[in-house]
């Protein structure tokens, strides 16, 4: 493998053409992230798709060497979980009535301080985890291998932006136009959205996620609506109101029982081998950025987490003790972060802000709307860290220099941090805060788990057995975080991801068909194309719809302003 040196090598790496496309992609990406997030309840990590159009249209410029596509797709991809960090708590407080104490000015300080809190802290633990640890990061695996196998031009390229295309016309046609149903074959059983979401997005994410783990999701969502809702009430066990709150509270507890195992197993056993790390560097983990080993100065990093806590303090009005501790438990939470995306390639970003939160309102008086801040800025460094961290495991595979990618993070994440606060700010203004929350047009699935947490869980015992039920899930290496996502959003958005990963399912068996007869060799390769086709064309529709959405919102923040 390649190793950057140099002074002169990571400047190579860093381009200005790769910087334009890189900003470019990111401001789609983060806006189509923060919509897909509301709408769908979930974020599927865009940076293979990222690496994908980075080296297509660096390759459209002339030569490109993998390790440009891999800091320009480093720069593209780090807004979307910046995105979502607010969208997976921010919309909470809307929900509660804080729609006028949330506003952009509150959500770019939140953005803003958790992207920096991230910086800092990946500077610190990129030795530990990356060279150190050695750990999978899946995702920045899949990225480092798609940019080795993809010769993105041509058939890949009209593949992706057909797909996109297609997409986004067909949003515009049911969300602008109103000549397509947004459900199909919906049926009236009282306390359950029965239904197909006419979404090629959700299709998508069905297709992109996978069966083994959208089984699990939509067991969930049977148990809970055909198990809870409908056979409970048939028993005369409660209401239809009293089984939504038994359910949502499942739910709840499923999603964050799944998140504290993360911590208790994956993370916390090897929480001296990380303290260890640290503090083990070749020349202390807080030195110069020299010789290609990503580190900062110990003054510059004072100095930057000084002033997230100020930002904090001072701008969301915290207070100093408050401040002093969301700033010192972000850098504790993005190790957890970075620990649980190297070993499972899962960021449970809101988990980790509402552990924050929770302690932070054991010991300081903030009013609730506060509390929304505390949780948005940890959500987001944790996000970008596990972003950061997936982008160095592939940097480390190519051959990258890590310092050209801490740049290109820095570029990417404040960019999105700007770009996500206005597409929140233009989501709310265009719908309204009755929009978000469940069963709404944006169902903000973890943003209302916060919301619960700070404002009071409907049944406190179906929440303490999912949370029981989430940790023992998880040890026994069952997707817990699936189920209680199944559980806990509407069945009709359960079903349509359903549909999606059973036309993964047939797409497999027709490539494995077409395949037969040929050669070890041939057989494979064939279906490796197949694969890598049909993923494109998945990744192309689910930004295609998610861009025009955010498209379509702005139209009608516009249109209002007219008006």
């Amino acid at each position: 493998m390649d190793k950057p040196s140099g002074h002169a090598s990571w400047r190579g790496q860093l381009t200005l053409r790769g910087v334009v496309i890189g900003c470019i992609g990111c401001a789609i990406i983060t806006a189509s992230s923060a919509y897909t997030a509301l709408r769908l309840g979930a974020l599927p990590w865009p940076i293979v798709f990222a690496a994908v159009v980075s080296l297509f249209f660096l390759r459209l410029l002339g030569n490109a060497s993998l390790s440009e596509a891999n800091v320009t797709h480093t720069i593209m991809s780090a807004g979307a979980m910046v995105a979502g960090g607010l969208a997976f708590t921010i919309p909470g407080a809307w929900m509660l009535g804080y729609v006028d104490q949330v506003g952009m000015a509150q959500m770019l300080l939140v953005a803003l301080s958790g992207t920096l809190m991230g910086l800092v802290c990946t500077a610190l633990i990129h030795r530990h985890f990356i060279e150190d640890s050695q750990l999978e990061f899946p995702m920045g695996t899949s990225a480092a291998e798609t940019l080795r196998a993809t010769e993105a031009g041509g058939r890949t390229g009209r593949q992706l932006f057909a797909s996109m295309g297609v997409a986004g016309l067909y949003c515009a046609l049911r969300d602008a136009l109103g000549a397509i149903p947004t459900m199909l074959c919906a049926l009236p059983i009282p306390g359950v959205g029965f239904g197909i979401y006419n979404s090629p997005m959700m299709l998508s994410v069905g297709f992109l996620v996978g069966s083994t783990a959208v089984a699990f999701w939509f067991a969930g969502g049977v148990l809970a609506n055909f198990g809870l809702v409908v056979g409970g009430g048939a028993l005369g066990l409660w209401d239809a109101a009293g089984a939504q709150g038994i359910v949502k509270s499942l739910g709840m507890g499923l999603m964050m029982g799944s998140g504290a195992a993360v911590v208790l197993k994956d993370i916390l056993p090897q929480a001296r081998a990380i303290a260890s790390g640290l503090r083990s560097g070749d020349e202390g983990a807080a030195t110069s950025l020299v010789s290609g080993r990503l580190r900062a100065d110990a003054g510059i990093l004072g100095l930057a987490t000084a002033a997230v806590a100020v930002m904090a303090c001072l701008g969301l009005g915290l207070g100093p003790l408050p401040s002093i501790a969301v700033v010192l438990l972000s850098f504790v939470t993005t190790i957890m972060s970075a620990q649980s995306c190297g070993q499972t390639g899962i960021d449970p970003m809101e988990i980790f802000g509402l552990i924050v939160l929770l302690l932070v309102a054991a010991f300081a008086q903030l009013a609730q709307v506060k509390l929304f801040f505390v949780a948005g800025i940890v959500a987001v460094a944790c996000g970008l860290a596990g972003d950061v961290m997936n982008d160095f495991r592939a940097g480390h595979i190519l051959g990258t220099d890590p310092r050209a990618q801490w740049l290109g993070q820095a570029i990417g994440g404040v960019l999105g941090a700007l770009v996500a606060a206005g597409v929140m700010v233009a989501l709310v203004t265009a719908y309204g805060p009755d929009a978000f929350g469940p069963g709404r047009m944006f169902v903000s699935a973890q943003a209302s788990v916060v919301a619960a947490m700070v404002a009071g869980i409907p049944s406190v015992p179906a929440f303490v057995a999912g949370l029981a039920a989430g940790v023992a899930l998880y040890l026994a290496k069952l997707p817990a975080m699936m189920v209680g996502l199944g559980v806990y959003l509407p069945f009709y958005m359960t079903l349509t991801a359903f549909l999606g990963s059973v036309a993964k399912l047939a797409w497999d068996r027709v490539a494995r068909a077409r395949s037969t007869g040929l050669s070890d060799g041939e057989r494979t390769r064939r279906e490796a194309d197949a694969r890598e086709g049909a993923l494109v064309v998945a990744s192309g529709v689910l930004g295609g719809e998610s861009i025009v959405g955010v498209v379509i919102a702005f139209a009608s923040v516009i249109a209002s302003l007219i008006g």
